[in-house]
C-alpha cells in the first residue's frame, strides 16, 4: 500500500506528460523538437518521476530535483514540456513541512520559473500574463498543501490524545493498585509502626516507669481507632468514584503530625508556612509522614529538623535527622516496613510533578529533599490562547485564494491586450491600474471567508457594484464586463465558504440564490454602463433578458457549490465527532475499569486487613498490652502481604515463557491477520538470522509496539540487514508516530543505542546496531531507610 501511494501519482503524471509530448503536442500544433530536444525531455520526465517517488520521504530534495528536471525539460522543448510535476512536489512539501519552509520553497520555485521565462523570452510585455499565472498557480498549490497539512496535524493531535487515553485505560487498574499501595503503606508505616514501637518500649521499660504501660495502652487505643477509621475511609474512597472536593488546608495537619511524633520523645524543629493547601501540600504531607516514620524505624531518638518553604513557584521540603545511636542499641521496628519507603516518597513526588532525593548527610545522618510545583502561588497573568475552530485554522490557503481571485481579471485583460490587433481598443496602463485596484477590492473580503463567511460574501457582492460606475466614468471600457466575469471566482469561493464555515449552514441556501441574482444583475449593468450592450444601444428589455438568462445559468452552479460546501462540512464534522466519541469512549472505559478495580481492592482490603486492625483498638481497650503488639504485627503482616500481591510479587515458582525475538515477527503478523488486520512482513529470512538476543528481542518489541498503537488499517513490517545494522520499517501505523507510543519507541531505541525516525504519513523507521555491546549491570545497594 505504501509503495502504491508513493509511485502511483508520479506514474500517472508521467503518463499524462508522455501523452502530451507525443500526439498531444502534435494535435495542438506545437513544433516537434529535434532528437536532442526529445532526448532531453524524456530524461527530464524520468528524473521528475524518480524524484516524485520520494516526495513523501524527502520532500525538499524531491522538489529540488523536480525543479531541475523542469528546467531541463523546458530548455530542451520550450513549447512542449509541461513540468506539472513541480506542482505535485510543492504540494507534498507543503503537506509535510512547516509553513516557513513552504513559503521559502514556493518563492524559490516562482523565482526559478520567472528566471527561466526571462532567459527564453527576454523582458517582453507578452511575458507578464505568463508570470502572473505561474505565480498564482504556485501560490495556490502551496496554500492548498498547507491547508491539508493543518488538517492532518489536527487528526494526528486527535490520534495522540486517543492513544494517551487508551494508554490510560490500559493502565487504569495499575494506577488504582499503586494508589492503594501508597495509602496502605502510609497507614502501616505511620500508625501501626508507632503502636509497635510504643508497646515494645512500654514492655521493656515497664519495670522502671510504671506509668508508661497506661500511656502505651491509651496511645494504642487511640492510634488503632485512627487506623481503623483511616482504613474504613480508604474502603469508602475506593467504593466511591466521585471526584475529590476543593483543596483542604494542610498546615494544621502537618503541625499535628510533627507534634504526634514529638510526643513519642523525638525532638523536632519545624519551619512550616501558615497557608499550605493544594496537591503540592498534600504530597508534602505524605512525604513528611514517610520521612518521619523512617526516622522512627531506623534512627529512633535522633534530632529531626523539618523545613517547608516556597521558592520560585515550588514548595521545597527538607527533612534532616542526625546520626543514629551507636551500634548495639536495640532497633525494634527495623524489620516492620515493606521495603518501599523511599520509593514510595519518590512516586508521590513524581505524581505531583516534582522530584525527590534522599541520602546520607554530612554528619552521618539522613537527608530528604523534595521540590514540588506549587500551583497555589499566584502566577503572572497570561493571555490564554483563543480557541479556534478546527475547520477554520489556515495561514496560506486564504491569501493564495484571494490572490488568485484578484489576479484572474488582470490576467484576462493582459491576454486580451496581446490578442487585439486594433490599437484603438487596447487597454492603457492607467486603465490596467484601475482594473487591478477594482479586482483587488473585489477579492479582498475573501480573507475573512472563514471567520465571517456571510460578511465576506456581502463584501464581495458589494465590491462588484464598483465596476459599473468605473465604466460609466470611462475609467474602464465596456468590454471590461468580461474581466469582471473572470473575477466571479470570488463569489464562488464566498458561497462555498458560507456553507462550510458559516453558522447554521443548512439554512443558508437562500444566500446562494441571492449571490447568483446579484451577479446576474451586475454583469449586464457593467456591460451597458457606457450606453451600449453587445455593440447595440442598451435597453431595459435586453438588459432584463440577459439578466434572466445569466441568473438561470448561475443558479445551478452556485447551488452546486453550496451543496458541495455543505457536504464537505458535514464530512469533516463527522470525522471530528468520531474522534471525540472515541476519546470519550476510551475515557469512559478507563473510568469503568478504574471503578471496577477500586471495588475489587476495597473488598480485598476489607477481608484481609480491617478485622486485624480492629483487634488493636479492642485489645488496648481491655488492657491487654501483649495482645496489642501481636494484633499490630498481624495487621502489618496482612498489609505487607496485600502490598506484595498488588505488586505481583507472588510469581515465585512459575516458569516464564521465553521472550520473543525478531524471528517471531512472522507469528505476530499471522495472529494479526487472523484477527482481521492485513499485516505483511518482508525480509525476515536472512535479516533475523544470528542476531544477538538483545537486538532480536528489541526488534520484536519495537515492531509489536508500533503495530499495537491502535491502528486498524493495513500495515507492513520490513526488515533489512546491512553490514552491522538492522533496519526495521513499520508503515501504516499513524497512531505510532506521535503520543505515548512514539515516546516509548524512542526510549526503546535509545536503550538499544539505535536511531528512530517518524514520518507524519504513519511510518516508523528504526536502525539498530547488530554488534553486541556489553553494558555493565550495576547492583544498587539497598538504602538503610528502605
Amino acid at each position: 500500500m505504501e509503495t502504491i501511494r508513493n509511485w502511483l501519482p508520479p506514474a500517472m503524471i508521467a503518463a499524462a506528460e508522455a501523452a502530451w509530448l507525443g500526439p498531444g503536442a502534435a494535435w495542438a500544433g506545437e513544433a516537434a523538437p529535434g532528437a536532442a530536444g526529445a532526448a532531453g525531455a524524456v530524461c527530464a520526465l524520468a528524473v521528475q518521476t524518480a524524484a516524485l517517488g520520494h516526495r513523501r520521504r524527502t520532500p525538499v530534495g524531491a522538489l529540488a530535483w523536480t525543479v531541475a528536471a523542469s528546467v531541463l525539460g523546458q530548455l530542451s522543448w520550450p513549447d512542449g514540456y509541461l513540468g506539472i510535476g513541480t506542482l505535485a512536489a510543492l504540494y507534498s512539501l507543503a503537506v509535510l513541512r512547516p509553513a516557513s519552509v513552504t513559503v521559502r520553497a514556493a518563492a524559490a520555485v516562482i523565482g526559478t520559473e520567472w528566471l527561466l521565462s526571462l532567459l527564453r523570452v527576454g523582458p517582453h510585455p507578452a511575458l507578464v500574463p505568463e508570470l502572473v499565472l505561474s505565480t498564482v498557480v504556485y501560490a495556490l498549490c502551496a496554500g492548498l498543501g498547507e491547508r491539508r497539512r493543518q488538517w492532518l496535524a489536527g487528526r494526528l493531535t486527535a490520534a495522540r490524545r486517543l492513544a494517551t487515553a487508551e494508554d490510560g485505560r490500559r493502565r487504569a487498574g495499575e494506577t488504582e493498585r499503586a494508589r492503594l499501595a501508597r495509602e496502605l503503606h502510609d497507614v502501616s508505616a505511620h500508625h501501626l509502626t508507632s503502636v509497635v514501637v510504643t508497646v515494645d518500649a512500654a514492655r521493656r521499660l515497664g519495670g522502671s516507669r510504671p506509668g508508661l504501660r497506661a500511656e502505651a495502652l491509651a496511645f494504642a487505643e487511640r492510634t488503632g481507632t485512627e487506623t481503623l477509621t483511616a482504613l474504613r475511609g480508604l474502603v469508602g474512597l475506593l467504593q466511591d468514584a466521585e471526584r475529590p472536593g476543593p483543596p483542604q488546608p494542610m498546615t494544621a495537619r502537618m503541625r499535628e503530625l510533627v507534634a504526634e511524633f514529638g510526643r513519642l520523645g523525638r525532638p523536632i524543629a519545624t519551619e512550616i508556612p501558615p497557608d499550605l493547601a493544594g496537591p503540592a501540600a498534600e504530597a508534602a504531607w505524605g512525604i513528611l509522614r514517610e520521612a518521619l516514620t523512617n526516622v522512627l524505624r531506623h534512627a529512633p531518638g535522633t534530632a529531626v529538623r523539618v523545613c517547608l518553604r516556597r521558592s520560585g513557584g515550588q514548595l521545597l521540603l527538607a527533612v534532616d535527622n542526625t546520626a543514629p545511636r551507636p551500634a548495639g542499641t536495640p532497633r525494634p521496628a527495623a524489620a516492620l516496613g515493606a521495603g518501599r519507603g523511599i520509593d514510595g516518597m519518590r512516586r508521590r513526588a513524581a505524581a505531583a510533578g516534582g522530584r525527590l532525593t534522599a541520602g546520607p548527610g554530612p554528619d552521618g545522618g539522613w537527608q530528604v529533599r523534595a521540590a514540588l510545583p506549587d500551583d497555589t502561588v499566584p502566577q503572572p497573568a497570561t493571555t490564554a490562547p483563543r480557541r479556534r475552530d478546527a475547520l477554520r485554522v489556515q495561514r496560506l490557503c486564504d491569501p493564495a485564494l484571494t490572490a488568485a481571485a484578484g489576479t484572474l481579471p488582470l490576467f484576462v485583460a493582459l491576454a486580451d491586450m496581446e490578442n487585439r490587433t486594433d490599437t484603438g481598443h487596447r487597454t492603457g496602463v492607467g486603465r490596467l491600474a484601475v482594473l487591478a485596484l477594482l479586482a483587488a477590492v473585489h477579492a479582498l473580503p475573501l480573507l475573512w471567508r472563514r471567520r465571517a463567511p456571510r460578511a465576506a460574501l456581502a463584501g464581495v457582492l458589494t465590491a462588484a457594484w464598483l465596476w459599473p460606475p468605473a465604466v460609466a466614468c470611462s475609467l474602464l471600457p465596456a468590454p471590461m464586463a468580461q474581466f469582471l466575469a473572470a473575477g466571479l471566482v470570488a463569489e464562488a469561493l464566498a458561497v462555498y465558504a458560507v456553507a462550510v464555515y458559516g453558522p447554521r449552514p443548512a439554512g443558508t441556501w437562500p444566500l446562494a440564490l441571492v449571490a447568483s441574482a446579484a451577479v446576474a444583475a451586475v454583469l449586464p449593468v457593467t456591460a451597458g454602463a457606457d450606453g451600449t450592450l453587445g455593440g447595440l444601444p442598451a435597453s431595459w428589455t435586453s438588459a432584463l433578458v440577459i439578466t434572466a438568462v445569466t441568473w438561470a445559468l448561475l443558479t445551478p452552479a452556485f447551488a452546486l457549490l453550496w451543496t458541495t460546501g455543505l457536504a464537505v462540512r458535514r464530512r469533516r464534522l463527522r470525522v471530528l465527532a468520531r474522534e471525540d466519541h472515541a476519546l470519550a469512549s476510551s475515557a469512559r472505559q478507563a473510568a469503568l475499569a478504574a471503578d471496577a478495580e477500586r471495588r475489587r481492592l476495597a473488598a480485598k482490603l476489607r477481608e484481609a486487613v480491617l478485622d486485624r486492625t480492629a483487634g488493636v483498638a479492642e485489645n488496648a481497650a481491655h488492657g491487654r498490652l501483649e495482645d496489642v503488639a501481636d494484633a499490630a504485627r498481624s495487621a502489618l503482616a496482612a498489609m505487607r502481604e496485600l502490598l506484595h500481591s498488588l505488586d505481583g510479587a507472588d510469581q515465585r515458582g512459575q516458569r516464564l515463557a521465553p521472550s520473543p525475538t525478531a524471528a517471531d515477527l512472522g507469528a505476530l503478523c499471522r495472529r494479526l491477520r487472523a484477527a482481521g488486520r492485513d499485516v505483511r512482513l518482508r525480509g525476515l529470512t536472512g535479516a533475523a538470522e544470528e542476531l544477538p538476543p538483545s537486538v532480536g528481542l528489541l526488534a520484536y518489541r519495537m515492531a509489536a509496539s508500533a503495530l499495537d498503537a491502535g491502528d486498524r488499517g493495513p500495515a507492513r513490517v520490513t526488515l533489512r540487514r546491512r553490514r552491522a545494522t538492522l533496519h526495521i520499517t513499520v508503515s501504516g501505523v499513524p497512531l505510532a508516530v506521535t503520543g505515548p507510543v512514539a515516546e516509548r519507541l524512542r526510549v526503546q531505541a535509545d536503550a538499544g543505542e539505535g536511531r528512530i525516525t517518524f514520518a507524519p504519513t504513519g511510518t516508523v523507521q528504526v536502525s539498530l546496531p547488530v554488534s553486541p555491546r556489553s553494558t555493565p549491570t550495576q547492583e544498587v545497594p539497598p538504602s538503610p531507610h528502605m
